[in-house]
């Protein structure tokens, strides 16, 4: 039978009898709600894992909260304004009010702040110049840009990222009488990894200047100051996405470690999200959503819809109860845009931040009968560490060797109405398996295969 739409009172209630049914034998954790900040252009999705994690190691789910900057792509330069980008000051001053909201609703008195790569920089302003010091305990900065992804006064000079520019030469000023470059009074670390963060090169391959010197070191996320930690071979995503820098970050924060990285299954499990337009977190009000089951070894529907709904002002498409083993079809349709399939595996836990964007077909693709995408949103792909087939093409297509530093891959299909399957595996071993449908691209259709881990 389908599962039926619930009312969000409803939603509240399963989730917090899921959450204490799974947690009831952890120890209990500290009473300090966590603030996560996502990075340039993405969303609070991409932390759908860690907060699952810190759930599965009893932290109370409405002490987890992952924030949406409304447009979070950064400007060319951070002092003239930019049609649908955000300034470094907007994404702080974002920030800060999310953290007033927090701790109002909590009642507590400060907040620990976890961030990867430009969230890192909205983190920093916000503790340093905006205030955010008194209400901040801990920072975890993961892959922060904290030395910039380049450092040359003649490209980008006004960018948030260039280390040689005035917003991170404020930033790192030195600081009290060790002339560190944090804030003092509140506890930071730094995650890095060791030589695979695409953004901190030393050549320019991976910012359009290949072959010329970024003046960036392996080392340019760690800050002086902080407790700087190294995760070899993880990349600028997952430093602070992977299970490694969960249990990094756990233990800063908490003061002890994990007892599991693994994330403890719910039977059932209750979905939520936002629809957004194109590089953005801003609603998409009108936009239909439609929840299918699919089976998982053909990517073939099995029965009706499981909720269809048309958006409203707040974007919300959910929420949505089914089985922890069921894998689903996502379908997004709005008008001037593509009708998205998003296939998507089972969801073990529950989650309000299952968020869709609206697409368009680029213009390269328009030959194909259909196109397929399978996307790692929580880590980006790296030959020869990962093993990526895509129908059939092992390695899969337009992934280059080295540096992982592409988070999608991409076939154009000549044939329609077939099974596409799209697998991951990484160096440990773990394989995530997906199989979707191949729909007609001159129907205005497109197609992903979203990655969970």
């Amino acid at each position: 039978m389908p599962s039926l739409p619930l009312s969000r009172r409803s939603w509240l209630a399963l989730c917090a009898a899921a959450l204490l049914t799974s947690c009831a034998s952890a120890p209990p954790p500290p009473s300090t709600p966590v603030v996560f900040v996502h990075g340039n252009g993405d969303s609070a999705a991409l932390w759908i894992t860690t907060l699952w994690r810190f759930e599965s190691n009893g932290w109370p789910r409405e002490r987890l909260h992952a924030i949406d900057m409304p447009l979070p792509t950064a400007r060319d330069n951070d002092a003239v304004a930019q049609p649908g980008r955000s300034s470094a000051t907007e994404f702080a001053q974002h920030l800060a009010a999310e953290v007033d909201a927090v701790l109002a609703r909590t009642g507590a008195r400060q907040v620990a702040l976890v961030g990867n790569s430009r969230g890192g920089n909205a983190i920093r302003h916000y503790v340093q110049n905006l205030g955010g010091a008194a209400k901040v305990s801990a920072v975890v900065l993961g892959g922060g840009t904290s030395h910039g992804v380049w450092a040359d006064p003649a490209f980008l000079p006004g960018s948030e990222f260039n280390g040689a520019g005035p917003f991170l030469q404020q930033l790192n000023a030195p600081k009290g009488p060790a002339g560190d470059e944090v804030t003092p009074g509140v506890r930071w670390m730094t995650i890095r990894s060791d030589r695979n963060d695409k953004f901190a090169q030393p050549d320019g391959v991976w910012i359009g200047r290949r072959g010329q010197p970024t003046n960036i070191t392996y080392d340019g996320p760690a800050l002086k100051g902080a407790q700087n930690v190294v995760l070899p071979g993880r990349d600028h995503r997952e430093v602070s996405y992977h299970a490694d820098a969960f249990a990094e970050t756990f233990r800063f924060i908490a003061g002890r470690a994990p007892a599991t990285t693994d994330v403890r299954s719910e039977a059932r499990v209750l979905l939520d999200g936002r629809v957004s337009a194109p590089g953005t977190n801003v609603p998409l009000p009108g936009a239909t959503i439609e929840v299918h089951a699919v089976d998982a070894a053909t990517g073939e529907r099995q029965g009706p819809p499981l909720l269809r709904r048309t958006v409203g002002a707040d974007g919300r498409w959910g929420p949505l109860e089914l089985s922890s083993t069921q894998p689903v079809e996502f379908v997004l349709s709005a008008t001037g845009y593509a009708t998205s399939h998003v296939y998507r595996g089972p969801f073990p836990r529950s989650s309000s931040v299952v968020h869709l964007r609206a697409d368009r077909i680029a213009d390269a693709d328009r030959d194909a009968a259909a196109v397929v995408t399978l996307a790692r949103p929580r880590g980006y792909f790296g030959l020869p560490r990962d093993r990526i087939v895509l129908d059939g093409q092992s390695p899969a297509p337009g992934i280059p060797p080295g540096v992982a530093g592409v988070a999608s891959s991409k076939v154009k299909l000549r044939e329609t109405g077939r099974a596409v399957v799209g697998e991951y595996t990484t160096e440990g071993g773990r394989t995530e398996r997906l199989v979707g449908r191949a729909w007609p691209l001159a129907e205005n259709h497109v197609v992903t295969l979203e990655l969970t881990w």
